[in-house]
This record gives structure tokens, sequence and C-alpha cells, in this order.
């Protein structure tokens, strides 16, 4: 997968119509930002941010969420010819304090000292050489995205606040100080109101991020008054890294300052994407075209989170599917909730080649509806692959294997002539199965010797692949799979395959039959029913 441009300055005029009438989520939201330049005019450059809270390891909702941002982002380049420049920032709140310890970082004794320090000053407990505890994380965060392709630019909430970049607008929350807090305080509970201040101040004596009441705001100077830890009044500059903001107004302000036009976010902001809105007005700049998609849960339902880390991690998805699957996953519905479980990855995997092959017989605007499109910025690859993920996934389970090679002995004699070398992205999905299978599928094997009818009807089967020819097509096996099953009195066709799966295989599911047949042999399906009816497998 890679993220690099397609040719969109080739696009015809009848192509650029099409892109404007597609209902694809990446053009919906592309088109509200052509709508927005039309009266102004477009800037300079047209920015698109991310956010990322390094307060664990990069989880694989924070590459949803920029791979999301890329598929708007070349939507708009389309719509606009590629004339309109435009930017991806990817912003890290590594100033924030932490707040608590994450369960999943090793040397944990070695941050208790450092809770409220901000994530840039907390030391470093991996085995890495990272400068802090944000750094592993954010180097961690690029590492991946580099790894893709993304274009893009990194940005540290450390950095920028400490180099005066928000300097300007921290000036102008002190001077518009009431309005913001007449914003915020209506969204507050009665005990947090009595102490609330926008500004988070830094210890000068400890260091610590201060969650305090201000004493004063001086809008004319830029400056605030607390009482530090010590009980020392004292008197601080907004300005060069002194103080944060609370992350509500950290969110506006930054719009303002970075004059964003484009950010999309969890569910679990959009009930505050109003108050962020109404900031970045207070602070003289009109709030980005924002998109709101739904959280990622785990496989009890519950909500990923960083802290936990009790979801897929990126390389948990890329150790037993493709890049391309990861990518589909979050292209499809990304408005609705959904599982991120290990049992999604081979279904995603085997759909995202499905939509590849569909490609090459749709038209145009059909092609601006496929997700692998979007995947690869209008230059889709032509590569498919012969035989599916769950298809192989069965192959290992009734073969055993342990190796592709023995894999490939299979594959070869079903697609004449495909080897690894020809057929490079089959042999990824080789290894995906075997490790899959190892995994996920023989630890939940459960075998059944079949019901009487179900025997019978397995013998005939048996009986009837005999004199089938070894090279017999699919369809052909299925027919006769599917005929046997009518010849036996199953009324309801799918208990019939069922039954051949949960005896022959051990699952509940499985291929279609005849497919499998032919993938694995028909004298080996033979002789793997006369091994099931014997009992061997019980």
């Amino acid at each position: 997968m890679s993220s690099a441009p397609s040719n969109i300055f080739s696009v015809t005029p009848e192509q650029i119509e099409a892109a404007e009438k597609s209902k694809a989520w990446p053009f919906e939201e592309a088109r509200k930002l052509v709508k927005r330049f039309e009266q102004s005019g477009y800037p300079d450059t047209v920015l698109f941010e991310t956010g990322y809270g390094p307060s664990g390891l990069p989880h694989i909702g924070t590459f949803g969420e920029v791979l999301r941002t890329t598929m708007v982002q070349h939507a708009f380049r389309v719509l606009t010819k590629g004339e309109v420049s435009t930017k991806l920032l990817c912003f890290s709140d590594d100033m924030d304090g932490m707040r608590k310890i994450p369960d999943n970082v090793p040397n944990q004794d070695m941050l208790k000292d450092y809770l409220d320090i901000p994530l840039s000053r907390v030391p470093n407990p991996f085995d890495s050489d990272a400068s802090s505890f944000a750094d592993h994380n954010n180097t961690k965060l690029c590492e991946f995205l580099d790894s893709f392709g993304f274009e893009y630019e990194f940005a540290s909430s450390t950095a920028y606040y400490e180099e005066g970049r928000f300097d300007d607008m921290l000036v102008k929350m002190c001077q518009k100080y009431q309005e913001i807090m007449d914003v915020m305080l209506p969204s507050l509970g009665e005990e947090r109101r009595a102490t609330y201040s926008p500004f988070l101040p830094i210890s000068p004596s400890t260091g610590h991020v201060l969650y305090v009441p201000m004493k004063s705001v001086d809008g004319e100077n830029g400056t605030i008054t607390f009482d530090d830890e010590n009980g020392e009044e004292v008197t601080l500059s907004v300005m060069g890294g002194n103080v944060k903001l609370q992350w509500k107004p950290d969110f506006g302000m930054r719009w303002a300052a970075l004059n964003v036009h484009f950010e999309m976010y969890g569910k679990d902001h959009q009930v505050n994407g109003k108050i962020y809105s109404k900031i970045c007005r207070i602070l003289g700049t009109r709030p980005p075209e924002q998109f709101v998609y739904e959280l990622f849960l785990d496989g009890e339902g519950q909500k990923i989170s960083k802290s936990k880390g009790n979801g897929i991690s990126i390389e948990d998805w890329l150790s037993y599917g493709t890049p391309e699957s990861l990518a589909l996953f979050m292209y499809q519905k990304p408005k609705t909730a959904k599982r991120l479980h290990f049992d999604v990855i081979p279904k995603h995997v085997d759909e995202y080649f499905s939509h590849l092959v569909a490609m090459e017989k749709q038209t145009f605007e059909e092609q601006l509806n496929n997700p692998t499109w979007h995947i690869h910025n209008g230059n889709t690859p032509s590569e498919g692959v012969p035989v599916p993920l769950s298809m192989l996934l069965n192959l290992v389970s009734a073969s055993d294997a342990s190796e592709k090679s023995i894999l490939w002995g299979f594959i070869s004699r079903y697609a004449d002539g495909a080897t690894a070398e020809t057929h490079p992205k089959l042999d990824d999905l080789v290894g995906y199965a075997i490790r899959y299978y190892e995994n996920f599928v023989k630890p939940n094997k459960t075998y059944r010797l079949p019901t009487e009818q179900e025997r019978a009807a397995m013998e005939d089967l048996a009986a009837k692949l005999a004199d089938m020819d070894a090279h017999s097509l699919a369809d052909e096996l299925q027919t006769m799979v599917f005929s046997v099953g009518k010849e036996h009195g199953f009324e309801n066709l799918r208990s019939w395959f069922q039954a051949l799966y949960q005896v022959l295989l051990g699952q509940d599911q499985g291929p279609r039959f005849g497919s499998f047949i032919a993938l694995y042999g028909v004298a080996e399906t033979k002789a793997r029913i006369d091994e099931a009816l014997s009992g061997k497998f019980v």
C-alpha cells in the first residue's frame, strides 16, 4: 500500500464531474472543503490535521485517523485538479502531564516520580535511544507512518509551545480570558468550576503541570498569577513554554494558531466539538471542517485504550493480514462502531482482493466507490491472488501444514504455474494462513462424528469422488457435493455443508466446498472423508 498521490492532473472533465457526484465518504468530506473556499478563495496551503496523545504506545486507531484523513486529502486534490497545495500535519500532545502510568509499558517503577510531569520530560522506560517517554512513542508513530509512505509533517506540542509558535494566540487567550471562561464553565461540574482555568502553568519549583485557579490574568502583558505547589505566589508569562492549555481550549487554540482547515476525531470528542469551535472563533479564526468517526471496540465490545493495551496493535494485524486489508478496515463505515479483533482480519484480507478484482470491470464512476481506489489514491495495482486467505486457512487445517512449501505443493497444482516468485502476494497470504491457523484456529478445533444421515451422505460423496477426474473443476465438484446433499434428504443444504466442515475440518464454517476439493485434491478429500468416518479426528 502507498499513499503517494495519483496522477490527478490527467483526470478528465467527465471524471471530475463523477468525483463531484461520488457518494464515497472521502469525496463527501472533500466537497465540504471545496465549498468552504467558494467565496474566499483558496489559501496558499490547505491544512489537514490529525492529533495523537503519546500517553501510551501508538495504537491502530491513530493509524486509522491518519489514513482516513489522507483519503479526504487526496479526494480534495482530485476535486481541485491538484492546483491547490495541501499539507497533512500530525500533531502530538506531548506536553500533557502524565496522569497515570500506562499498564502496558516496562520499568514502571522508574515512572512513579514523574506523575504530572509533561510527557516530553518523563524519562524513557523503553529499551530505545529516545530522549523521553513521549519521544519514544512519537518515534514509533513516525516509523510506522513512514513505512506506509504517508506524506506528512510531524509536530510536537512541546516544541510549538517552547519555540513560541503559539505565543500570539496565548496572549490573545489572556485578553479573551473571560469569554473563554464563559464557554468552558457551563460544560463543567460545580466542583471543577470553582478552580478551573484554561491555563495550566508548569510549576517553576517542581516541573509539574498544575491544575490550579488563576489569581489574576493580565491580557496586556500576557501573564498569569497563581499559587505554586510550595505556596508561593508566582506570576508567569504565558509565552515560551511556561504554560500549556487544558485540552479543550488547546484544541480550539491550535486550530486558530495554525489555521487548520480539516480535522477528524473520534466520537468521544463529539460533545466537545462545539467548544473547540467557539474558542477558535473567539480567537478570530474560522474552525476547520470536522468529521466524527466511531470508536473501535475490542473483542469484548469495550473501547480500545492506549494505556490498557486492550486492542490489536498495528504489528498484530500485520502478522496475520496485509497492510491493504488494514486500510480496508479503516475505510469501511467510519461512522459505525466496529470490533477490532483478530477474527476480522482474514475477512478483510479476502474482501480487499475481491474489491481489487472488481476494479478492472468497473466504470470510473464505480471505481470511485471502490475502497481500493481510496486505499491506493487512484493508483490501484492489478495483482490479485488465485486463492483467498479463507481457503488457505482450510488447506492448512486439512493438510496440517507448518511450512509454506507444503501449501505451495497444493497451490501449484491448483493454479498452474503459480509459484512464490510469480505470486509474492499469495506467498504472503500463505505465511499469514499458517500463523493464523496455529494461533487462532487450531486451539479451537473440535471434530465430531457424523449422524447416520450424514455418514450415509459422506460415504456416497467419497464414492463419487473416487470416480471423479483429478482435474475436475471447482464448479463441477460443487454441483456434485450439492447433489449428494439433496439426494440424502437435507432440506436445508446449509446443514449439509456445516456437517462437512465440522466432521472433516473441526469447525463450524468453511470455504465453498467444491473449490476446497479442487485445491486440496479429489483423492486427498476422499481420503480425508474416509479418515473422518473411521473416527480418526475425534
